[in-house]
């Protein structure tokens, strides 16, 4: 039964179809491993027992009856503490809502719960979803899987938590600018970043709305695949006979190769090694426009959030982590044409984009620049702590500024992610892409 905390999303589901696994035991395996584990306060802001047992009962009830809804009928996963659960506390990360108990669920939590997954609770985040190192001194900072003193990723931090630390089966985040990506790469996950506007935000604490996209952590693509069917209550994407001969990538030059670290440099260079083994083609591409939509990243980000939050914050500063309220606050140094001016920018960057990336399957990119910071040194040294938030997130936030889907793979060495980018709305074709890649890597 300790396997059950190991295996994948699917390899479950699988189990319960053939009789082998009962839900109700696989919930109380987790419901036990969460409540013995010692640090499961740091991840979990709530545990829903009830809740979690109740569907457990009914997904076993389904199974008798041969009505399982979908493979994840009764397998157990968590939610970010951004997506609203009826009668339990919502609170994002932030004493700015303390107390927020939501009337209902979100869509994206009705949909995966009409599928058959079982909800296990709420895990931490980043305050508001507005950083990507996972460190939140207001209500706790999970441990990274790789480092325990070091960030775990964020700002879906306890989301990728809770799925390396065998504390759940996946783990569904969101990700504005990287913050299901950045988790999934420190913590040896795959994660999928969803292209913005797919998937329902109703019910989702918003950060910035345009960017804003909700996504799963997971231990395989084919779990990617089933949790984003959940997401929606479709079918999933057919993974079968995927593979890297005469598939064309592009590996993305500038900006993403800027000041890269040691590992995370080393393990990129040995992933592209193993695909061009698998029988990729892979073809160096700058797109200097690019540049230009980076530094767009300021005004775009912090106008959004800080006119979405302003009057709640401001009618509470004090009780916001600093770090993440200067953060906030940059948003006031804009106006309404520098606002609207960026987006034309933008828009003209992402033509620019997609015209380079053309003729090309996916785009490639490590993940992140550097490895999990030290969680200490964040919290005492303000400079570093800027320098590796911005970092942390720069690669990812290319996906979220041009509008893309993408996905993360682990590359063996710890921490250390290989991110595709693949084109709008391309999530079936980039987790079929993901598929061989990920046979390649392991």
């Amino acid at each position: 039964m300790q396997d059950w905390l190991t295996m994948t999303a699917c390899d479950l589901g699988r189990g319960i179809g053939m009789g082998q696994i009962d839900p109700v035991e696989l919930t109380e395996t987790y419901l036990s491993a969460i409540d013995a584990h010692p640090h499961r306060d740091r991840i979990y802001a709530c545990v829903t027992h009830d809740r979690a047992r109740a569907e457990a009962q009914a997904a076993q009830e389904r199974v008798k009856l041969g009505l399982r809804r979908s493979l994840l009928d009764g397998v157990p996963i968590s939610w970010k503490d951004l997506f609203d659960t009826a009668g339990v506390g919502t609170e994002a990360g932030s004493a700015l809502l303390k107390g927020r108990v939501p009337e209902s669920d979100a869509q994206v939590v009705r949909n995966a719960t009409a599928m058959g997954t079982v909800c296990l609770g709420k895990t931490h985040m980043s305050e508001l979803a507005f950083s990507g190192l996972g460190l939140n001194p207001v209500t706790a900072t999970p441990p990274c899987v790789n480092d325990e003193e070091a960030v775990p990723g964020g700002s879906s931090s306890g989301a990728g938590a809770s799925v390396a630390w065998g504390l759940a089966a996946g783990g569904i985040g969101s990700d504005t600018g990287g913050s299901v990506r950045i988790p999934s790469a420190w913590n040896d996950l795959v994660g999928l970043k969803t292209t913005a506007g797919r998937v329902s935000l109703e019910g989702v604490v918003p950060l910035c709305l345009k960017f804003d996209t909700v996504g799963p952590l997971t231990r395989s693509v084919e779990d990617a695949a089933h949790m984003l069917a959940a997401l929606e209550g479709t079918a999933p994407a057919d993974l079968r006979g995927a593979s890297l001969k005469g598939r064309r990538f592009a590996d993305l030059q500038n900006v993403a190769k800027d000041d890269l670290r040691e590992a995370p440099a080393k393990a990129y260079d040995e992933a592209l090694v193993r695909l061009k083994e698998a029988g990729a083609e892979i073809v160096p591409l700058e797109v200097p426009e690019l540049n230009d939509a980076m530094g767009l990243s300021g005004v775009l980000y912090t106008t959004e959030a800080y006119g979405l939050w302003r009057d709640v914050i401001e009618a509470n500063p004090e009780a916001m982590y600093p770090e993440i309220l200067e953060r906030f606050r940059m948003g006031k140094a804009y106006t309404g044409p520098d606002y609207v001016a960026a987006w034309s920018k933008l828009t003209a960057c992402r033509q620019a984009w997609d015209a380079a990336t053309a003729g090309f399957d996916a785009v490639l990119a490590p993940t992140a620049p550097i490895l999990p910071p030290n969680l200490d040194r964040l919290m005492n040294d303000h400079d570093y702590y800027v320098t590796e938030n911005l970092l942390a997130l720069r690669n990812t936030r290319i996906g979220n500024l041009m509008g893309l889907a993408a996905l993360t793979l682990p590359t063996g060495t710890p921490g250390c992610g290989l991110m595709m980018l693949g084109y709008p709305g391309s999530e079936e074709a980039l987790l079929r892409l993901g598929s061989a890649a990920e046979g390649a890597l392991t």
